[in-house]
């Protein structure tokens, strides 16, 4: 099999966020909250550990509230369907199964969906994705729904949140930085990158996460940024593997090559119809098994 699995790659986010100090001043921002102690959060992220290999990229308990936060560089209106997967493996993980057949009501987190966006396509401040919007069949009233609010992170977007979120609005900054000087130098993305995140140092922007992760995050920049330019000459190329292959599908295979740390598959599957086949193929079976 073409696929393995390997060790999971952060993205810069959720790396950033992954402290518990800093999540909970995005958390604070977003709910307009004043929480003081990170000790407060129980984390429920899924790290890909259960048999369903299943992993998401932030998500939390505080107050009774179970918090799922997603970041995306593309529009992805499928996100309610992913979201409802993860929800269903966090309720599995923290809610013992026998307690569900029991007389005695179980009282649950309250889940709220949250998707923080910062792609190049232009989007408006927030926009909401349902589940519903996806049923073949639709209905006035969906016996299951799931709302998800994508809230626009691009610098000039959402000013209030940023204000009340100095972490965030620093990572706006930063992602900012790195598209201008990847326009300036062109020919080597490495080097652009290089430069925004010693740029971003020297102007006390995540200045003490850029030192401490300084290589891994510029690693992490130029996957990110082979990941985009790929997914898009696949999404402008009209193809024909005797597949029919939806956006969705060819974006969730690159975040998976990307988290496990495949950049030369990424550039491979550009430029090999049949290896592109076989990779998709191959990541097909590994998500059902």
């Amino acid at each position: 099999m073409t696929i393995e699995n390997q060790k999971y790659k952060d993205t810069v986010f959720r790396k950033l966020f992954h402290d518990k100090e800093r999540l909970l001043e995005l958390y604070n921002g977003v709910n307009h909250s004043n929480y003081d102690n990170p000790d407060d959060l129980e984390i429920t992220t899924l790290e890909g550990n259960t048999f369903l290999n299943m992993k998401n990229d932030l998500s939390f308990i505080i107050d009774y509230e179970l918090s799922l936060y997603e970041h995306q560089s593309t529009p992805c209106p499928n996100i309610p369907l992913r979201n409802l997967e993860y929800v269903a493996s966090i309720y599995r993980e923290i809610i013992p199964i026998e307690e569900t057949y029991k007389t005695k009501k179980i009282d649950i987190p309250t889940p709220r969906f949250i998707t923080f966006y910062n792609g190049a396509v232009k989007m408006e401040d927030e926009k909401i994705y349902k589940l519903s919007d996806l049923y073949h069949k639709s209905t006035d009233n969906p016996e299951l729904e799931l709302i998800v609010k994508v809230i626009n992170i691009n610098e000039g977007h959402n000013k209030e949140l940023m204000d009340d979120c100095k972490t965030l609005k620093e990572y706006s900054i930063f992602v900012a930085k790195v598209r201008k000087c990847i326009k300036e130098e062109k020919s080597n993305v490495k080097v652009a990158i290089t430069r925004a995140v010693d740029e971003c140092i020297n102007e006390d922007i995540l200045k003490d996460f850029l030192l401490q992760n300084r290589e891994e995050v510029i690693e992490m920049g130029v996957l990110g940024y082979n990941a985009e330019k790929h997914l898009q000459v696949i999404q402008d190329e009209s193809f024909d593997d005797g597949v029919k292959v939806g956006e969705e599908k060819l974006a969730r295979l690159i975040k998976w090559l990307i988290e496990n740390d495949r950049s030369s598959d990424i550039i491979r599957v550009t430029e090999d119809s049949e290896y592109r086949k076989q990779l998709l193929e191959d990541f097909e079976l590994l998500v059902k098994n």
